[in-house]
């Protein structure tokens, strides 16, 4: 195939603002799929992307418009995926910007055009969903223009659903668009990189790759480079969306290969592939390997499910590189594994597809972040969850992970988003606005966003507001260990970090709601924070009480005192060998804060 007649573009969007649907009236008007296989957001495949109506895994797909082959990647909007969005991004030379009309411009639509903008694409600007009645192109157009600058002429106004003037989009790629561009060094060799990769059950690994110089033959022997692994391609083509194989992939078209590797993790987002026979002498930039920093233990209800636990993560981890798992025990809820995601709708995903495909019932610990700490004899060692925590005597400082955020709202609701961000010891660095929105720009602390910020994010604004982090540095701060006993026996699956400043009011106000989950005994129970040997908090759940003077029928003062004491040693002999279950409700109690 000719490069010149090859364009190859992204779609790129704020979280439910119409993308996968425009891309299905491109395939429809296209005639990529027949009418009778089409449903709608025909490339998102899970059912959980069906039913949350976002984009998970992106998917590739190969049309032809007025004898030219567009290559459209459908990109998943949310900021846990930001580095697969940029690999993504690097593997085209357009990106169409879609606004929604009724919405306007959002956080993840500015983060995605910054990307956009780093990998120097051309952008074509388009308004969805004109059709409603709510919708204000207008008011949006003039909100895309104070953005990029562009004109109004230039923004194309379409409708996702009834398929207006998304012809237009395809007219436009092919007139404006670059061709597939050469990379900055040529090296002569064959160079592709891997976008995605996910391991299918019956054929192994597929990658989905650009090719950027040279080409990449069926059966050919291949090398990753970052992952220093070797292997076959045992098929090589285009999809459409269904897979269609050829005999190579050519330079600069967009594709997939079937390899006989057995994880994603030896072919991992933004590796290099080139032949094994003639190697490249250096990997195509951007490469980096993208590390967890959120981690939260998964525990079974029952203990004898450890085993399907175990089983389930290391299937999904095949198709997932970014899942970083390790065995876990603890004293309260058994054998567990504690799992590293990209961010919190990464975790939220994971889990609801072990409950669903797998039919689990699960116990999940409070979520927590990696923390960088330097012992007083100069060791570093790395924490990820505070049981992991030295004693605090041999520790010189913890670093913890800050992160950049922006937030997008209206300019009516600012005042209880600074007080919001404040309460989560973050400041703000700048203000500024876009038409009617303002776009505040902060930095806080990674932990503090991790229990329910966005929550509290929405509940202040109603849902007008958006959000979106990247991570930032790591910070020394005054950080401590904050355990909790109860009746005495420290619980190290409730121990969490918290900054000095915090640690009275979570521990009074944890501890108060442990005491209205963990059932009454029949002894006396006391519940305690604690930062080291510091008692900073307790409560206390009293004892179930029978009245053992109830069978005195005279009022004698010295026989009722006498029945008490007795009844007074009997429940301290209790006590010292009683023993206390705690429910796993507890630790859904740490899980919402509020």
């Amino acid at each position: 195939m000719n490069p010149s007649k090859i364009r190859n573009f992204c779609i790129i969007a704020h979280i439910d603002h119409g993308k996968s649907t425009i891309a299905d009236r491109m395939m429809e008007i296209t005639n990529t799929v027949e009418k009778r296989e089409m449903k709608s957001q025909l490339l998102d495949s899970m059912e959980l992307e069906r039913e949350k109506g976002i984009t998970i895994k992106l998917a590739p797909v190969q049309m032809k418009w007025r004898d030219y082959v567009l290559n459209l990647i459908d990109t998943p909007g949310h900021v846990d995926f930001s580095y697969e969005v940029s690999r993504s991004l690097q593997a085209v030379e357009a990106a169409v910007l879609v606004v929604d009309a009724t919405q306007g411009i959002q956080a993840q639509t500015l983060a995605n055009v910054y990307l956009a903008l780093e990998q120097d694409l051309y952008i074509i600007p388009v308004i969805n969903k004109i059709d409603l009645p709510a919708a204000d192109v207008e008011k949006v157009s003039a909100q895309i223009v104070n953005l990029l600058g562009c004109s109004p002429e230039e923004i194309i106004p379409v409708s996702g659903k009834t398929g207006l003037n998304v012809d237009k989009i395809l007219d436009r790629i092919i007139e404006k668009a670059p061709e597939p561009r050469k990379p900055a060094s040529p090296t002569g060799a064959t160079r592709a990189l891997i976008f995605d990769s996910y391991f299918d059950d019956y054929r192994g690994v597929i990658l989905y790759v650009r090719i950027f110089e040279g080409k990449i033959d069926k059966n050919s022997e291949i090398r990753m480079m970052a992952a220093e692994t070797n292997g076959l391609a045992l098929e090589v083509g285009a999809l459409t969306p269904k897979m269609s194989p050829a005999q190579s992939l050519d330079e600069g078209s967009i594709g997939y290969i079937v390899t006989n590797l057995k994880t994603t993790r030896e072919a991992k987002v933004g590796d290099t592939v080139t032949l094994a026979k003639s190697p490249a002498p250096e990997p195509l930039p951007g490469y980096k390997n993208v590390l967890p920093f959120v981690y939260a233990g998964f525990f079974p209800v029952s203990n004898d499910q450890y085993q399907d636990l175990k089983d389930a993560v290391e299937k999904l981890a095949m198709s997932d590189s970014a899942l970083h798992f390790e065995p876990e025990n603890s004293p309260v809820l058994g054998f567990g594994l504690r799992i590293g995601f990209l961010g919190l709708l990464h975790m939220d995903i994971i889990r609801e597809r072990l409950e669903r495909e797998f039919n689990l019932d699960l116990v999940i610990t409070n979520p927590s972040t990696n923390y960088e700490v330097t012992l007083s004899d100069g060791e570093d060692l790395n924490i990820r969850s505070a049981s992991d925590l030295p004693d605090q005597s041999a520790i010189a400082e913890i670093r913890e992970p800050w992160v950049k955020g922006e937030i997008i709202l209206p300019q009516t609701m600012i005042g209880g988003v600074l007080n919001l961000i404040n309460e989560k010891r973050g400041h703000q660095t700048n203000l500024s606005y876009i038409e009617d929105r303002a776009v505040i720009d902060f930095e806080a602390p990674m932990a503090n966003l991790l229990t329910d910020f966005y929550d509290q994010l929405k509940s202040i604004t109603s849902g007008y507001a958006s959000f979106n982090y990247e991570l930032s540095d790591y910070r020394a701060e005054d950080l401590v260990r904050l355990d909790f006993l109860v009746a005495g026996n420290r619980m190290d699956a409730l121990s969490l970090m918290c900054h000095r400043s915090e640690a009275d009011a979570l521990g009074r106000e944890i501890t108060k709601k442990l005491k209205e989950v963990i059932p009454r005994q029949n002894f006396e129970v006391a519940l305690q924070a604690a930062i080291g040997a510091k008692i900073i908090a307790r409560e206390t759940i009293g004892a179930y009480r029978k009245d053992v003077t109830v069978k005195i029928h005279t009022g004698d003062r010295d026989r009722k005192a006498k029945l008490l004491d007795k009844q007074k040693k009997g429940k301290a002999r209790m006590k010292r060998f009683g023993k206390i279950d705690i429910p796993s409700e507890a630790f859904t109690v740490m899980l919402k804060r509020d």
